[in-house]
């Protein structure tokens, strides 16, 4: 979707708008049949009882829309929300919840997560075998998160003075290529050698890689060019300048 729609476009808010948007982004030369891959015998079907939007392909004879094969296959959510949902989650920079997408798009939370998930997927790299991420001249940050349970509870779990996990919670562990990809991990702890099997795995040698100062990133300076960013200094100077 560009990155120039705004809210106010009328995709986002009338059903034919919404569908001729997504099959000019569907089939920017033209409609042809996501079953058999027909050009020249499809057409569109008339009559109240179908509704705009419908197709017939006369060699495989199967109707069909602009959303079979995608992520909006098989929903009786309206268009409009489905891209105005998929408009909010690319736009966001620091990602979106559930819970805020069911508040702006005002649908109930359980059809907000579940629109979530597929977006999410839609945007899953679907190659064989992901290249990895990073490479000269680049940059990746690292950084892991506890998810569920009670926040007290968060670093309840050490091992030589790094945190393995906090009880009742379980850890993802995250890498942000800068200006481009986002991978995500669920790691059973946060020692050094169980995040250091993770870098090696989906970074590139030759990557630069940013880290808190937490103890457990403390050699990785041996696989990548590694610097250390000290939130609890920046957080003093933060407090220093106010």
């Amino acid at each position: 979707m560009p990155a120039t729609v705004g809210l106010t476009n009328p995709i986002f808010t009338d059903l034919e708008a919404a569908r001729q948007h997504f099959e000019a982004i569907r089939w920017p030369e033209g409609t042809y049949c996501p079953f058999c891959g027909s050009f020249d015998r499809v057409a569109a079907l008339g009559g109240k009882s179908m509704g705009p939007g419908w197709y017939h392909c006369k060699d495989c004879r199967k109707k069909f829309t602009a959303a079979v094969g995608t992520i909006y296959e098989r929903s009786h959510i309206p268009m409009t929300k489905w891209l105005l949902a998929t408009h909010l989650m690319c736009a966001s920079k620091k990602g979106m919840s559930a819970h805020q997408l069911h508040r702006m798009i005002d649908l109930p939370y359980k059809t907000a997560w579940f629109m979530a998930r597929r977006i999410r997927e839609g945007m899953r790299d679907l190659s064989p075998a992901p290249t990895p991420m990073g490479g000269a001249g680049e940059t990746v940050e690292a950084d892991e998160t506890y998810i569920g349970g009670k926040e007290k509870n968060k670093h309840r779990s050490k091992r030589n003075g790094a945190n393995i996990g906090g009880m009742g919670k379980e850890i993802a562990f995250a890498l942000v290529e800068r200006g481009g990809r986002v991978r995500t991990e669920h790691v059973a702890n946060v020692t050094a050698k169980t995040l250091r099997d993770t870098l090696v795995t989906q970074l590139h040698a030759d990557t630069k890689l940013m880290t808190d100062d937490a103890g457990q990133y403390r050699h990785m300076h041996k696989d990548f060019a590694h610097e250390v960013v000290n939130r609890k200094r920046q957080a003093e100077l933060s407090i220093t300048h106010i």
